[in-house]
């Protein structure tokens, strides 16, 4: 009885210390459309604090904003949004990440979870879900839709059907570029949004290569949706 109390009482001062503190939000999404009709529902809940459409801009505004909740998409431009988490609890920010996406797989949510997410629901969730999704993240609980929930744990209880089991010598940066391939970017726009030389793009290109055991551009970018960089369009 005297546990039972204890985290009620716990649980009353974190609701009430949310309460108190509007909770941050940074939205990141590439379609212009959707984006807007997704900030102008957080913000009747939450303080949005910054909206952005790409991978890398979500990395950097996560990094200078510090929000107390990420809603991402799962699949963007130059970063996906699972890479790009990575990149960000890499650089020690606190921020909890929910994905928010249309792909409602079971094994993209486990690599979601795997890459620090804190929740994971479909973009034809009702809104309430998305409210509750942000709250729960908040306050340091999880969330996951149900349409992905029964199917997760067998995921994440095998390694073996996980991408990143698939290819476990795949670089953070080869990753980059696989995916900027697969966007068809030419090796010197992707030299220019790496930051790199056109010929060191090209390296960590023929060393995806050779990881994946692949020789033409057309399987790279077959290997790319396979790993999730990219969706089907």
């Amino acid at each position: 009885m005297l546990g039972q109390a204890c985290a009620a009482l716990e649980e009353n001062l974190r609701r009430k210390e949310v309460a108190l503190h509007r909770v941050t939000v940074l939205l990141a999404d590439d379609h212009k459309m959707v984006a807007q009709a997704l900030a102008t529902l957080l913000k009747s809940s939450y303080d949005l604090v910054g909206l952005v459409g790409d991978g890398h801009a979500l990395v950097e505004e996560a990094t200078r904003l510090k929000p107390d909740v990420i809603v991402t998409d799962v699949f963007m431009p130059l970063l996906n949004g699972i890479d790009a988490a990575r990149q960000i609890k890499n650089r020690g920010i606190a921020s909890k990440i929910v994905f928010l996406t249309v792909h409602a797989e079971p094994k993209l949510a486990a690599e979601a979870f795997r890459a620090g997410a804190s929740g994971f629901l479909s973009k034809q969730s009702a809104v309430e879900e998305l409210i509750q999704a942000v709250q729960d993240a908040a306050r340091g609980r999880m969330y996951i839709t149900p349409l992905v929930a029964k199917d997760l744990i067998d995921v994440l209880m095998s390694p073996k059907d996980s991408t990143s089991g698939i290819v476990p010598h795949l670089t953070p940066r080869q990753r980059e570029v696989l995916q900027l391939i697969a966007e068809g970017r030419t090796m010197k726009q992707i030299a220019d949004i790496l930051g790199i030389s056109s010929r060191t793009a090209e390296t960590y290109k023929y060393e995806a290569m050779d990881i994946l055991s692949v020789k033409t551009t057309a399987e790279l970018v077959h290997w790319a949706i396979r790993l999730g960089l990219v969706a089907v369009e």
